[in-house]
């Protein structure tokens, strides 16, 4: 892979310590949709066939990491002029479980927002390295909605599951000391060193021996993509069918309004 590369809003910098540098650049809340996450799996898979990216530092430009879904605009978790090799159009879960089936260790750096789906894609990080007011929140029943982006199964092998049920029950927002004292941010630092700790920590790892790190991974990691294919498939049923409730549409304009939302479990 020739260095910097571009995919849409995804920029890619691999560098003499052999680490990629793997910034999404939609400031200032770097909000995500399916493109987007196609263009990480594009930029991923494409790291993944190159000998001199060993690891990668997943980071954002602007103030957030990723503030989740743009519930302001139309969106996209479905895509019908894309299609997957069955047929079927494309959908964000479809793009979530090729991001999975990458094989480079990541280092997420996560400043400001990391907010719902923009939790999913810190966890799916193989580590976090947070600043202390980086503000994490699995928000999802706070808006009427079923949590996604395979955090059913990520969020409890990272906190554990008493803490994850917390997190999505109450859909309490966080910020980075908490996060690191529970264990969803690996290491805090000041937003200043943010960058610089959290690409040192990415050279630490590609120092190793390429070949036994990768291999260490799976191993540790198991079948990871086919457990987040069977949660994104729940995941999606029940988002599908809470869509329709009136709760969501008071949890959605609750969130627009700032007021806290008045739910009638219908």
């Amino acid at each position: 892979m020739r260095s910097p590369a571009v995919f849409g809003d995804v920029h890619v910098n691999v560098d003499e310590h052999y680490v990629a540098t793997v910034e999404i650049r939609r400031p200032p809340n770097n909000f995500f949709s399916l493109t987007l996450i196609e263009s990480l799996v594009e930029a991923f898979r494409t790291i993944d066939a190159d000998p001199q990216a060993r690891a990668v530092l997943l980071c954002s430009e602007g103030k957030h990491f990723c503030a989740g879904a743009d519930f302001s605009s139309a969106g996209g978790s479905i895509d019908t002029e894309l299609r997957n090799a069955d047929g079927s159009p494309r959908h964000l879960y479809d793009a979530a479980v090729d991001l999975f089936s990458t094989r480079t260790p990541v280092v997420a750096a996560v400043q400001g927002a990391a907010i719902g789906g923009g939790l999913g894609l810190a966890c799916f990080a193989d580590f976090r390295v947070a600043a202390p007011d980086a503000r994490f929140s699995a928000n999802f029943a706070r808006l009427g909605f079923h949590h996604g982006f395979g955090l059913s199964a990520t969020l409890p092998q990272v906190v554990g599951q008493q803490k994850a049920l917390e997190l999505l029950y109450t859909g309490r927002r966080i910020d980075g000391e908490t996060a690191h004292g529970i264990g969803l941010a690996d290491r805090l630092v000041p937003l200043a060193d943010l960058r610089a700790d959290a690409h040192a920590f990415a050279a630490e790892i590609a120092g190793s021996a390429p070949l036994a790190v990768v291999s260490i991974r799976q191993t540790m990691r198991g079948d990871l993509a086919g457990t987040v294919k069977a949660a994104t498939d729940r995941e999606k049923h029940e988002q599908e069918w809470l869509q329709h409730t009136d709760d969501w549409r008071e949890g959605v304009a609750a969130m627009a309004e700032r007021r806290p939302p008045n739910f009638s479990a219908r």
